[in-house]
């Protein structure tokens, strides 16, 4: 018998015991819900900030619209062309084409193949919450921040984050998530990085090389 047999039948198993009426502990889900300050406080907001410079991420903070269309136009930095998705905010469209870029829009009705999304610099999107605790970003592929693809192909990407939706913990930002629970969903640690057998760190393997947060207040 191989793995997959032995793992499917002990499944099968399990699913029959249940079904007799065997008894099943229930899993504990007291987990922390409430960190030591509130979403989107300043130390969670340093906290955040942090842990995304820790990751080699490039981050800007921006509490008036004009200064979020500024920090998308200097986190592109030199990128010469853009992907967006169709619902992002036309004005971070307009950031996104200062300096002469060159934009284009991706949809699930209109998308962009994949081997053209490889010629594309960079990608800008929204996103729906943060973890301060990780530095990790979550998207949930609404319109605004669009088909995972277009978030994992392109060199750089540059995320719009809301402050007030950076969580403290896990949990917090699972129970956002969870409002939704069928859309899909790619939790971002800051740029795509591995190691090999030889523990050389190799960037842009799994995703893009370079990673900018406007935090956007």
């Amino acid at each position: 018998m191989d793995a997959k047999t032995a793992i499917l039948a002990r499944a099968r198993e399990a699913i029959s015991r249940s079904q007799q009426g065997r008894p099943v502990r229930e899993i504990p889900r007291d987990y922390i819900r409430v960190g030591a300050d509130a979403p989107g406080s300043e130390p969670v907001v340093t906290d955040m900030i942090e842990k995304l410079e820790d990751y080699s991420a490039k981050v800007v903070q921006a509490s008036k619209d004009a200064a979020i269309l500024d920090g998308i136009d200097e986190l592109l930095g030199e990128a010469r062309t853009v992907v967006v998705p169709a619902g992002l905010p036309a004005a971070y469209k307009e950031a996104a084409a200062r300096n002469g870029r060159k934009v284009v829009e991706d949809s699930r009705e209109q998308q962009i193949p994949t081997l053209e999304l490889n010629e594309i610099d960079a990608v800008v999107t929204c996103s729906r919450v943060g973890v301060s605790l990780s530095g990790t970003i979550c998207l949930d592929g609404e319109p605004d921040q669009g088909r995972r693809a277009i978030t994992l192909v392109p060199d750089k990407h540059v995320i719009v984050l809301e402050r007030e939706m950076i969580m403290p913990t896990v949990p917090q930002a699972v129970d956002v998530l969870g409002r939704h629970p069928t859309r899909p969903m790619t939790w971002i640690a800051g740029p795509s990085a591995t190691s090999d057998i030889e523990l050389v760190r190799v960037n842009g393997v799994h995703g893009p090389r370079n990673l900018g947060v406007v935090i956007a207040h």
